[in-house]
């Protein structure tokens, strides 16, 4: 078996997803994981330092990782205030799922935050 090619690589489907039943909402989302891109900014936003980076740092996240059923994300910017009132208990298991589909450790996370 050969190396992949470019096209073999930019073509693949490589953003997982993993439905997710939230009690809380009654009902089930879907968790997309983050891009490297993505990942990149949300490591920034955590070794940045600015507590404002930092506020309401579970909405962002779960933001950037809930999709609906044709894989467009359901949150934007303006939604990050009310998303951050929702349920801890819903929102920690949202970020839960995209932290690990993003291969994200909660001891490499914790490690950020100290830096």
């Amino acid at each position: 078996m050969g190396f992949l090619t470019k096209e073999q690589i930019m073509q693949a489907q490589d953003l997982k997803t993993e439905t997710v039943h939230v009690e809380e909402w009654g009902g089930d989302v879907q968790v997309r994981t983050i891009t490297a891109k993505e990942r990149d900014e949300f490591e920034k936003q955590l070794i940045s330092g600015d507590d404002s980076d930092m506020e309401n740092i579970r909405a962002k996240f779960v933001a950037a990782t809930v999709v609906d059923e044709k894989g467009k994300l359901m949150f934007g910017k303006l939604d990050l205030v009310d998303l951050g009132k929702k349920s801890a208990s819903a929102m920690d298991k949202l970020f839960e799922v995209g932290q690990r589909l993003a291969g994200l450790k909660k001891e490499e996370v914790e490690e950020l935050v100290k830096n």
